[in-house]
């Protein structure tokens, strides 16, 4: 039933004194509104959480710790989207120097054709074949010159290290400056190019852990290396690539997460998520946490490197290592898995490297005793440096990780277009709500409305409204009302505020003395719902409250799926308000835009004209703009498999539909 709080009025005195359009001004928690999103997030994967603890205590046997594994990588695999094929490595090795106690080769080899990894490798001194272990950087810009010394290290005690940058670090950056200076951070760099991963069906981390499989091709390769003994360790970043790496891939026999391992629910809890590559779509509402990682090639051995006031919470650490510590044990190689916690910060110090290099000992080399590592002058990173120049960027034929979306996006396109050609409308715009998670107009709720003031203007009034479909969500609005009763309403959605355009004289004002009644509304995480969190230069080129998408993400959700359940909602608020048979036009405008399509599209008959405005023409546009600003919120994970933004498009009459300026935002 729609229901209206009219003893909101008594705040009308002092909320609308100077004419002031924020809904929520003057309130005691107007600031906590702005953590609506975080918390509905939250505590959606809160339940998550709550079902994942109750399914691991119902594994019991070694029957039941396979069942898990078999459906823990087949999720994994698939949300990663197809790997490529394999290719010509086309390694070569670019240089050679000695160190105290190993050597080590500069090498460059294509994981995919054109896609060059940058890499080091340490040799022992002493007799070949070596057993060998993968080092994947953590991040920092400067790769593998940051982990000599764990490198160096295991050369040192008979292993052999094969230290590679990872995308967007060191050799590889993707965006540089006229003096050929990297222009972004490796997080933020995975995360910018990881929209043309989401929107094609796969993520970054498909690519990290190709190169890590290609690189222990390499290594297999070489007569001086033994196959059957290869292992893997990781700080940080790196510990991702590990964790990643160990669950996966089955010639890693041995391996060592650094500075990672922890739970969801306390990075929920303290951190929140990071860089696109470390979330893997739906992994939450699957319930595949950082102890999946641990067991899902159980009894591999594997040492889990912590550090007690690391920001990645060391109590979840410790939660992750018991459980996977009982499911070994269950399996009955206990001694198989391991911790050792460092009392010190985030970071690959000397505690950890050499308890890394102890565990690959014990299980490459049966040698179990202690390693302890000497001070030596490590090489600079420019006597690392494979590349002429610097960056494989600048090699001929080379090809970015935005490049390689720009194939997989157009490959994709006969499959779109047989997609649509081959399903009748209704069926095809089921897998949109699929794909978006949009529930039907007529499942969403009639929203409850709570009125907080009026401004009273020059032949208008503005109601200041907070329209709420369900108990944790609350969209502020402004109701623009005619004097006399509406010809149509306006549905006008902002991708930055409501207000944007409601100043007098504007176009909302100009509207309302033309008869029509408008309701501007934030969608969530828009406006007085944006969220403060997260870096000015992520928000920048991510988007708007890029931290709560990333959130979506982890929970199988989308941005582009709630924002248009929001319109829905305010589109049936309008029909309740005004009667079902008014009119409804929707308006919107910039990142606005990409839900209002969906709108409109999945809900043909509720809106007489669609009005776009300032927004993108399409995600293959997106895509084949690698300096894209924002559009991590825009993004859908593989939508393109699918569908294009045009498609949903082409189902509205042409008369109702109009366009105007849409272009991609670059950085």
């Amino acid at each position: 039933m729609h229901r209206i709080f009219f003893a909101a009025f008594l705040l009308v005195a002092d909320v609308t004194q100077g004419d002031e359009l924020s809904v929520y001004q003057g309130l005691e928690d107007a600031e906590s509104r702005r953590e609506m999103l975080r918390t509905y997030l939250e505590d959606t994967a809160s339940m998550c959480f709550a079902q994942r603890a109750e399914t691991i205590e119902t594994i019991k046997t070694s029957e039941d710790v396979a069942e898990r594994q078999v459906l823990m990588r087949r999720f994994f695999l698939e949300q990663l989207g197809d790997f490529p094929e394999r290719t010509p490595l086309n390694a070569q090795t670019v240089g050679k120097a000695e160190g105290p106690g190993f050597r080590y080769e500069k090498v460059i080899f294509e994981s995919i054709p054109g896609f060059f990894v940058t890499a080091t490798l340490y040799l022992p001194n002493s007799e070949p074949p070596y057993p060998a272990s993968l080092v994947p950087c953590g991040h920092s810009d400067e790769g593998k010159a940051g982990y000599v010394l764990m490198a160096a290290l295991l050369a040192q005690n008979g292993i052999a290290a094969f230290c590679y940058d990872p995308h967007g670090q060191g050799e590889r950056h993707d965006f540089l400056n006229d003096q050929g200076r990297p222009v972004l951070g490796p997080t933020l760099h995975h995360s910018v190019t990881g929209v043309g991963c989401i929107l094609t069906g796969t993520n970054p981390a498909m690519y990290f852990i190709w190169d890590g499989m290609r690189a222990i091709d390499y290594l297999q390769t070489r007569q001086d290396i033994d196959p059957d003994r290869i292992g893997c360790v990781g700080n940080s970043g790196g510990g991702t690539q590990t964790s990643y790496l160990m669950a996966l891939d089955p010639r890693i026999k041995v391996a060592a997460p650094s500075c990672y391992i922890t739970t969801f629910e306390r990075l929920m809890a303290t951190i929140g998520p990071q860089d696109l590559e470390q979330n893997i779509f739906g992994q939450i509402a699957y319930g595949m946490d950082h102890a999946d990682y641990l067991t899902m090639r159980a009894p591999l051995p594997v040492l889990v490197c912590a550090a007690t006031r690391d920001f990645f919470d060391i109590n979840g650490t410790w939660i992750a290592f018991r459980e996977a510590k009982r499911t070994y044990t269950r399996l009955g190689f206990a001694d198989r898995v391991d911790i050792v916690e460092s009392d010190a910060e985030h970071g690959y110090n000397r505690t950890l490297r050499e308890a890394t290099a102890q565990w690959l000992r014990r299980w490459l080399l049966d040698d179990a005793r202690p390693v302890r590592e000497e001070e030596f002058p490590a090489p600079a990173a420019e006597e690392l440096q494979c590349t002429p120049e610097g960056q494989v960027i600048k090699i001929p034929g080379a090809r970015s990780m935005a490049e390689l979306n720009i194939e997989r996006a157009e490959r994709l396109a006969a499959r779109r277009e047989a997609f649509w050609r081959d399903h009748a409308p209704e069926t095809a715009l089921a897998k949109v709500r699929e794909l978006t998670g949009t529930r039907s107009y007529a499942e969403l709720p009639t929203p409850e409305v709570e009125i907080l003031g009026v401004v009273a203007r020059e032949g208008y009034r503005i109601e200041k409204i907070v329209l709420r479909p369900e108990p944790a969500i609350h969209l502020p609005g402004l109701l623009f009302l005619p004097k006399r009763r509406p010809i149509c309403v306006v549905v006008y959605c902002h991708g930055e505020n409501k207000a944007a355009d409601a100043h007098p004289g504007g176009n909302l004002e100009n509207w309302a003395r033309e008869g029509q009644a408008i309701l501007a509304v934030d969608l969530r995480g828009i406006g007085e719902t944006e969220s403060a969190e997260g870096r000015p230069d992520w928000r920048d080129k991510c988007g708007p409250d890029y931290t709560n998408a990333l959130r979506a993400y982890l929970l199988g959700k989308s941005m582009v799926g709630m924002r248009t359940e929001d319109i829905l909602v305010a589109a049936k608020y309008a029909r309740t308000r005004f009667g079902e048979k008014t009119p409804i036009r929707l308006h919107a405008v910039s990142f606005a835009t990409v839900p209002a399509a969906h709108a409109a599209a999945l809900e043909r008959d509720l809106f007489d004209s669609l009005v776009l405005a300032g927004g993108i023409p399409s995600w293959l546009d997106v895509v084949r703009t690698p300096r894209a600003r924002g559009q991590l919120v825009n993004a859908v994970h593989n939508a393109l498999a699918y569908y294009d933004l045009p498609d949903l498009l082409a189902l509205l009459p042409p008369d109702r539909l109009f366009q105007e300026i849409m272009h991609v935002p670059v950085f």
